[in-house]
């Protein structure tokens, strides 16, 4: 109904249940949590390696490793200090990059992840989340790393998109056409993961939408609503997750995503995610991934240009009721961070033999 030239809901039309609340814009946050010339440079400088090792320029592995979801600010700077050592001892076979998810599909309901409930409760608040989660990326990239994430609202990605070098669009949303748009104006590179099916096809059809320009509905960092039009993204690729109950990792399910993307007129570009289905849902598999696919690099498959590690300090998962135990996920079980740092050594080490 309208009173006054005012549009007012009424119980009769809506289900909203409270008051809408209005949040700070991302160019308001931005200015409040500026990143500095200095640090643009090196995300910068960061994006522009990770796209030339998935466009085959570059002959290191991509390794994008770290928790399934950030919920602990110390952990995560823990973890990211422990990352950047690393790296420097695998700095010529490996890129790696910290897995920064600060947003969670859920299957039906759940916590949402850090850019929603920073106090770990089903309350959402977006004005503190976004603040936090900014204020944590922005620490985490003053330690050097690139980071990467799964951008899920297009809306809510405004508000850290500065800070991303990587950028994941998961099985559920692959198909999604504001996605695909979203991804063909994104400064970084997109991986799409095939869907839960476990086919391959929705993926390369996303991977055919975001590699060419669209023009669309869309926010600007002032909250405007605004068309955008973009030039498409020439750095996305497919990622591999498995589905269905199977995994798509082996040299046969690799082969047929390289045809059906070379078929597609896409440079065959692959990231296999080592957990999910891949893994059987088991973190402690993820091993077995791993190996396979750098036998298959060692092998020859110049198509497989990096991999995804569930992992973070301490081995497992954990319920979020109660205590939190220090450095273990409260989403997915991950790998400890005594087997991330021995499984990435050892695949520099073959990478180099």
């Amino acid at each position: 109904m309208i009173q006054s030239g005012i549009a007012v809901n009424t119980s009769e039309d809506v289900l909203i249940t409270q008051q809408e609340r209005r949040l700070a814009t991302p160019a308001e946050l931005k200015d409040r949590l500026p990143l500095s010339v200095a640090l643009q440079a090196q995300v910068t400088e960061q994006r522009k390696q990770i796209n030339a090792i998935l466009a085959g320029e570059d002959s290191r592995l991509l390794v994008i490793t770290g928790p399934c979801s950030l919920h602990c600010e110390d952990a995560a700077l823990e973890y990211a200090r422990r990352l950047r050592i690393l790296q420097e001892k695998v700095a010529d076979r490996c890129l790696l990059v910290m897995r920064a998810y600060l947003e969670k599909p859920r299957t039906t309901v759940g916590w949402k992840g850090m850019l929603y409930a920073p106090d770990l409760s089903d309350r959402c608040d977006l004005a503190a989340g976004s603040e936090a989660s900014r204020r944590l990326l922005l620490q985490l990239v003053e330690l050097g790393l690139p980071l990467a994430t799964e951008a899920l609202s297009p809306l809510a990605f405004n508000y850290i998109d500065d800070l991303i070098s990587w950028t994941a669009i998961g099985a559920r949303t692959t198909e999604s056409q504001i996605h695909r748009e979203m991804a063909s104006g994104l400064a970084c590179a997109v991986g799409f993961k095939n869907g839960t099916h476990g086919r391959v096809d929705t993926a390369v059809h996303a991977l055919q939408a975001a590699s060419q320009s669209h023009s669309f509905l869309s926010a600007s960092n002032d909250g405007q609503l605004v068309v955008r039009e973009t030039a498409g993204n020439d750095a996305v690729h497919l990622v591999l997750r498995g589905g269905a109950g199977k995994p798509n990792y082996h040299k046969e399910s690799v082969a047929e995503a390289v045809a059906a993307m070379d078929k597609a007129g896409l440079e065959p570009s692959l990231v296999v995610d080592c957990s999910h289905e891949n893994s059987g849902k088991d973190h402690r598999r993820q091993a077995e991934v791993l190996e396979s696919v750098v036998a298959q690099v060692n092998a020859g498959q110049h198509a497989l240009r990096g991999v995804m590690l569930e992992s973070h300090l301490q081995e497992g998962r954990q319920g979020m009721g109660g205590e939190l135990a220090y450095g273990v996920s409260i989403t997915d079980a991950c790998i400890g961070w005594k087997e991330t740092e021995a499984l990435i050594q050892g695949v520099a080490d073959s990478l180099r033999d």
